[in-house]
């Protein structure tokens, strides 16, 4: 089945955007997990590939990726579970994972194999700007976007980085690591003047610490898109192989929140 797009997901209104670790519980789980998400109301799906050193993590998703470490996921895997997937769905999925991992992996042998399972776009966390160019043309040859990330930094790094985004722009809510959060106090209402003033047409999605339908309807009203992986992962390490129904649960109501905006 032929992938949808990025920009596909953010055609009908407000996006949700939840993210899973692979292989957490299971590659069969995390399957199931995903197809969960997507009849809840899911736009697009990030799917982790685990690393040891996620320094962008919280507790709770270092923690997701070490019971999947030590269940043996692989990055072939990862790969396996978008192949498996692709003859369910056509939604866009992401990969989400760390320069490592994909720099060992070779960039063309990676990004060949993500065109080849229908993977659309990938985010790497500690892959700064400045040296994205190290894959992004090689990514580009195989259609897949590399996403850039915008922290609440200066305004002049903002516009350069929103002006030169591909697929999505993944918008920090918060300066540290990801996790549920009870309040966000970053200027976001700035950030995204300082994002559509340099780009009008690139969707930007927020995450870091959004957990509840409260926050997701607040960062909804100034953004295309919200979101979330940590309250996930928190159900999952709750629930385990019996999670299916409270992830579906949960992101049906963070969906409705988004839509509703």
């Amino acid at each position: 089945m032929e992938a949808k797009r990025i920009e596909d997901a953010f055609k009908n209104g407000k996006a949700f955007i939840p993210f899973i670790t692979a292989g957490d519980q299971g590659i069969d789980k995390t399957e199931e997990y995903i197809l969960a998400m997507r009849d809840a109301g899911a736009d697009l799906i990030e799917i982790g590939i685990p690393f040891s050193d996620p320094i962008a993590e919280g507790i709770v998703i270092q923690e997701a990726d070490l019971r999947s470490l030590e269940a043996g996921t692989t990055t072939d895997d990862a790969f396996e579970l978008v192949a498996r997937l692709r003859t369910k769905t056509d939604m866009p999925l992401v990969f989400m994972t760390y320069l490592n991992i994909v720099y060992f992996y070779g960039y063309e042998k990676f990004f060949s194999k993500c065109e080849e399972v229908g993977i659309s776009g990938i985010i790497i966390p500690d892959m700064p700007y400045e040296e994205k160019d190290e894959c992004a043309g090689i990514a580009a040859a195989h259609h897949v976007d590399v996403v850039s990330m915008i922290a609440p930094t200066s305004e002049e790094r903002i516009r350069t980085i929103a002006a030169d985004a591909k697929g999505f722009l993944y918008v920090v809510s918060s300066m540290g690591v990801t996790g549920v959060r009870s309040k966000i106090t970053t200027d976001l209402g700035s950030i995204m003047k300082a994002v559509r003033a340099a780009n009008s047409t690139i969707p930007a999605a927020i995450g870091f610490g959004i957990n509840t339908p409260a926050q997701a309807a607040e960062m909804a009203k100034i953004a295309d898109g919200v979101i979330v992986g940590s309250a996930i992962e928190k159900l999952i390490a709750q629930y385990g192989k019996n999670a299916a129904q409270p992830i579906y649960d949960y992101v049906k109501s963070m969906k409705d929140a988004v839509r509703s905006v």
